[in-house]
């Protein structure tokens, strides 16, 4: 009897949990532009102008602003800039200046109606927004999507010193085997993702089936977009960043760079993008980051500098913030 007891309490405690965990995702309500969500620093916005509309793009800029040394942080497509704080306090203390954009589409920045994503036109916002700051020469750090965006950016320019990719996502070219899709696919899907959809995910591919609190705590700026009048216009925007995913490419970018790259990367990582429709035929496994970092390695090992972090996932940071301090800050 004392077997059955434990076992009926402890299957209560659960559902509490989940029931607890339900109520208080959906106490969160946010506007598009997140304004009742706090960053971990002070947040400005740069206006511009970018395929005839009036847009502003949220940023933060910590640390001294007349010091020669600045880090510009990148998020990936999930997140935003809030996810950098405990990151940039570290920078700051060595005497960083860092800037932390969200891109138009993401966190605190505009959601237009129609927009024409790629890469190029995000590393032109970035660009226009450091020149706005008068920052000429930087360290370019980029995590999952953001990885994209700094290979891109460091191909676009010669400002940037030394590159810094976290588990970036396009180590594979999605379109050689995976169909395209229309954003309409996309919207669909994203208009009926839900917090235990968004959850599941990050758990399998991000965590090795893991979760706890502070993987919690990135899921509440989804929690309170859920929640939000603006849903669908945030679930379009979504939808339409998938683009450059798949149609900007970044292999022959890493292949012909000449300043120096490095790729840390937590070898457990699963993600791949496109891996539920790839084309007939094809038998390759998307998203093996055990390999993919050797192989892109290859591709230009005199600038490539390949570190893995064995056993930890798509956000090393997160998940084992000590190993991963030992091998990121070094290189500042």
């Amino acid at each position: 009897m004392h077997y059955w007891q434990n076992k009926f309490m402890l299957t209560l405690l659960l559902i509490l949990s989940f029931s607890c965990a339900s109520k208080k995702g959906a106490e969160y309500h946010f506007d598009k532009n997140l304004s009742q969500y706090d960053y971990p620093f002070n947040v400005s916005y740069f206006k511009l102008n970018s395929q005839n509309q009036n847009l502003k793009m949220a940023y933060g800029d910590i640390g001294p602003k007349k010091s020669s040394k600045v880090a510009i942080l990148l998020h990936g497509k999930n997140f935003s800039g809030f996810y950098w704080g405990k990151i940039a306090k570290e920078l700051v203390s060595k005497g960083y200046r860092v800037i932390i954009p969200d891109q138009i589409g993401f966190g605190k920045s505009s959601k237009p109606n129609y927009y024409q994503y790629s890469f190029q036109q995000m590393a032109a916002n970035t660009f226009a927004l450091l020149d706005k700051l008068k920052v000429q020469n930087f360290v370019l750090v980029g995590h999952s999507m953001g990885g994209m965006l700094a290979t891109h950016m460091s191909s676009m320019s010669k400002r940037v010193s030394k590159l810094v990719l976290i588990n970036p996502i396009g180590l594979e070219d999605y379109l050689e085997y995976v169909e395209y899709k229309d954003p309409e696919f996309f919207y669909k899907k994203e208009l009926k993702k839900t917090v235990k959809d968004f959850r599941k995910y990050q758990r399998k591919n991000y965590y090795d089936g893991k979760w706890n609190e502070s993987y919690e705590k990135l899921l509440t700026p989804f929690k309170g977009w859920r929640n939000s009048e603006d849903w669908k216009l945030i679930a379009w925007n979504n939808a339409l960043t998938y683009g450059p995913i798949f149609t900007n490419p970044i292999k022959n970018h890493l292949k012909n760079l000449d300043i120096k790259l490095y790729l840390i990367l937590g070898t457990r990582d699963r993600t791949g993008p496109g891996r539920a429709w790839k084309k007939q035929g094809v038998k390759r496994k998307l998203g093996q980051y055990q390999n993919l970092g050797r192989e892109v390695k290859a591709l230009n090992s005199s600038h490539i500098k390949l570190i893995e972090l064995q056993e930890l996932g798509h956000m090393p940071q997160f998940e084992d913030y000590s190993r991963f301090s030992k091998v990121f800050y070094p290189l500042f």
